[in-house]
Order: structure tokens, then C-alpha cells, then sequence
């Protein structure tokens, strides 16, 4: 029997200079895909922090290369910006090849509707991550910070960064997990039965009414990604 046509799944990479395992897996993971993956989808936290597309490190051309190389074989790889690289861009897109996805990503994967995210705005019960979000996303606030010399956004990153840890040491668990009420909503605007996503780093499978939710799990902890097969059935591969 001839191999199944499959798609791939994988979100918090959190790749950085300062943790060259992840970014070595990774590259061997796109030198891996071979003609039986149809596509492969990022979703969310591909860098643990991105400041700009101008911001031409060689860790970050390494891996805009690495993508290259496995686009221009042929391989097509869509990303989603996540809660820690939302300022990727279109010169990343070009660059890499690669499709930027939008938040709330409505695909049919052989035939099955399905919806990815990247995770965080399902945390309905963490108010002062999303009023962050709110702000950081502002379009005004987004040109603005975009506009500043590089020095002066790594240093307002690290200072947002040093925060967002402070905030979750001192917020539960539950707080920072995915809201029932807020899947239900957003499967239902979307009439899908299936959704896909990251960020909280719970890999798991949850089954319930007929639907799944499958979480991604984080490269720091468990580098895995989620293989789904022609036939529907889907499983976990170790990277």
C-alpha cells in the first residue's frame, strides 16, 4: 500500500540563540519532510521573541534559511504569529516562503473543517494578559514600537518579558488555561467540530459532544509534532 499523504502540526518552538538544540531539531526536522507531507503548520511561537523582520541576527537568518531551503523544495509551511513573535511580517513571509496564517485559521484538512489557533485568546479568564494583548496589538502601538532603533525594542522586550514572568508566577494555572465557554464559542462561529492549537503547553486530546481539541505540546519540554493522515487518523511524532 502506497504511504498516506500527511500534514504536520507544531507550535512553542521558543527557538533562541541561547538554546541551539531546539533550533538544531528543528532544521533537521524540515530536512526530514520528504514528499508525503503535504504541508506543515506552525502555529504560534516559532521564536521565543521577535522584534521585527529587520531584526537580522545570524540565528534568525539561520533559521529564515532553513525555511527557505525546505519552501523552495517544494514543502509549503504556513506559520501563525504567536503571544511571543507577533511581529513577523511580510518581509518574513518572502523571505522564508512561508504563508502567514491569521488568528483564527479555518482549514480543510482531506476533506475535514478544521480550526487553528494559536491558543492565547481562549485564556478568556486571564484579563490582564488579553488587556496586554490588546495594547501590544494596537496598530498604532504596533507602528510605533516598529519605528524604534533595534536597541530600544530588545530593551522594551525584556522589560514586557521580565512582566509577563512575574505575571505568571503569581496567576494560577486554571487563570492561564483555555476557557470551555470561549472553545465552544469560537468552534461554533466557525462551525467546525475539530480545533488545533498551542500556547498553553498541556499536550493533550479532548474529546467531548462529538468534538477534539488537540493542544500542541512545547518544544522545551516535549519536542513533538502532530501527524494527521490522509485517512483522518492522527498521531504524535517524537522530532
Amino acid at each position: 500500500m502506497a504511504d498516506q499523504y500527511k500534514t504536520l502540526f507544531l507550535s512553542d518552538l521558543h527557538l533562541h540563540k541561547d538554546q541551539p538544540e531546539n533550533a538544531r531539531r528543528f532544521i533537521q526536522f524540515l530536512k526530514s519532510c520528504d514528499t508525503t507531507i503535504d504541508s506543515v503548520y506552525i502555529l504560534g511561537d516559532l521564536f521565543e521573541v521577535w522584534i521585527g523582520d529587520d531584526d537580522r541576527t545570524p540565528f534568525h537568518l539561520e533559521i529564515i534559511n532553513a525555511l527557505n531551503t525546505a519552501t523552495k523544495k517544494g514543502l509549503k509551511i504556513f506559520v501563525m504569529r504567536g503571544n511571543r513573535d507577533f511581529h513577523l511580517g511580510t518581509q518574513f513571509g518572502k523571505e522564508t516562503g512561508c504563508q502567514l496564517l491569521s488568528d483564527e485559521e479555518k482549514i480543510y484538512l482531506y476533506g475535514t473543517p478544521i480550526l487553528l489557533m494559536h491558543g492565547d485568546l481562549l485564556c478568556t479568564n486571564d484579563h490582564a494578559y488579553l488587556r496586554m494583548r490588546r495594547f501590544l496589538h494596537n496598530k498604532i502601538i504596533r507602528f510605533i514600537f516598529l519605528h524604534l532603533p533595534l536597541w530600544l525594542r530588545r530593551k522594551i522586550t525584556n522589560k514586557i518579558r521580565s512582566t509577563s514572568t512575574k505575571h505568571n508566577q503569581s496567576t494560577s494555572l486554571d487563570m492561564m488555561d483555555v476557557e470551555q465557554n470561549a472553545v465552544d464559542s469560537v468552534m461554533q462561529k466557525h462551525a467546525v467540530n475539530h480545533l488545533i492549537h498551542g500556547h498553553t503547553h498541556k499536550q493533550a486530546i479532548h474529546e467531548w459532544n462529538n468534538k477534539t481539541r488537540i493542544v500542541l505540546p512545547s518544544w522545551d519540554h516535549h519536542p513533538q509534532v502532530l501527524e494527521w493522515k490522509q485517512d483522518g487518523t492522527f498521531n504524535w511524532i517524537d522530532c
